[in-house]
């Protein structure tokens, strides 16, 4: 089966990216992973070529291995890109990537630690869906899910799945082509949004309490749309993003302080420990297949999580 990935991504958030496409050829991925972007293409994709997919234009490709391709996409959009999600999606299936038989979408501060076979027979199964760890209880009569049916009454949609009881995270999704109208629902309910509730892209400058049915704007959409889509779910708990002990499918560094920004001296004094995904960060961002680091920045962060890891076994939390 065909499968494709992509992500979205603007400054920074490219280190983020090279890790993930080094976690996830390292377990098995081939093919093309598809970047929207925002700005400007960082140094490590200086030797990518334009790309040639007539319905898209002023793409350049960065060919990895003769097996493993990056297309990055440019984006000319207002929205904050975390809610351009299943668009982007969409206009993947019915662009550059209308042949795909599944999509997967991870944000680009994941990374990932299962063989790729999993995810291709995870999706098999219904809508792939990690469960939050903020709200890991949100039983089906939850009253946020009544502010929730209001929405999907706006929309014209009618409650289906009853047995709901958790909360999703929006950092990664994977759709079969079967289950495609997923993602037709999830743009919808963004557009009820847009039209009933001022879901507005300055938002995300104030923000909005829970009792906003759009409070997380495009994760709340996720979940409102898991209760009305007519295609099968297949989740997995919050272990599955390492948020609790005993995951083993994908870390998502969620959080303000991303991998590539982390300071281990001021997360050491500040009493926390380094957390897992900080160190598989780096481990990933070693890759063989793309280097954005140099050999010493890697090993100086190496060093140090392995310094500050150790006192952490005396101090902190």
């Amino acid at each position: 089966m065909q499968s494709i990935i992509c992500t979205l991504f603007e400054g920074n958030y490219h280190y983020g990216v090279a890790a993930l496409a080094n976690s996830l050829y390292k377990h098995g991925f081939r093919g093309a992973i598809y970047a929207g972007y925002r700005g400007t293409l960082p140094d490590w994709v200086s030797s990518g070529k334009n790309s040639r997919f007539p319905d898209w234009n002023g793409g350049t490709t960065l060919e990895v291995t003769n097996d493993f391709k990056i297309h990055f996409l440019p984006l000319e959009i207002d929205w904050h890109l975390t809610n351009y999600k299943p668009n982007f999606m969409l206009q993947l299936w019915e662009g550059p990537a209308k042949d795909a038989e599944s999509i997967f979408y991870f944000d680009p501060d994941i990374v990932n630690t299962a063989p790729w076979h999993f995810y291709q027979q995870w999706a098999s199964f219904g809508v792939a869906l990690v469960h939050e760890i903020a709200l890991l209880d949100m039983p089906s009569n939850h009253p946020i899910r009544g502010i929730w049916r209001n929405v999907i009454d706006k929309a014209g949609l009618k409650v289906i799945n009853n047995n709901l009881n958790s909360y999703f995270n929006g950092g990664f999704v994977g759709v079969s082509r079967g289950n495609m109208s997923f993602l037709h629902t999830w743009v919808r309910i963004f557009e009820t949004g847009k039209a009933h509730f001022q879901l507005a892209n300055n938002q995300w400058k104030h923000k909005l309490d829970r009792t906003h049915p759009f409070q997380a704007q495009d994760q709340d959409a996720l979940n409102i749309t898991a209760m009305c889509c007519d295609v099968p779910l297949s989740e997995m708990g919050p272990e599955a993003m390492g948020f609790v002990p005993g995951g083993w499918t994908m870390f998502h560094a969620t959080g303000s302080v991303k991998p590539w920004n982390i300071n281990f001296f001021k997360t050491f004094i500040s009493g926390r420990k380094i957390a897992p995904v900080h160190k598989l960060y780096w481990d990933f961002a070693e890759g063989s297949v793309i280097k954005c680091y140099s050999k010493n920045s890697i090993r100086r962060k190496k060093i140090l999580i392995k310094i500050y890891s150790l006192l952490n076994r005396f101090y902190g939390v």
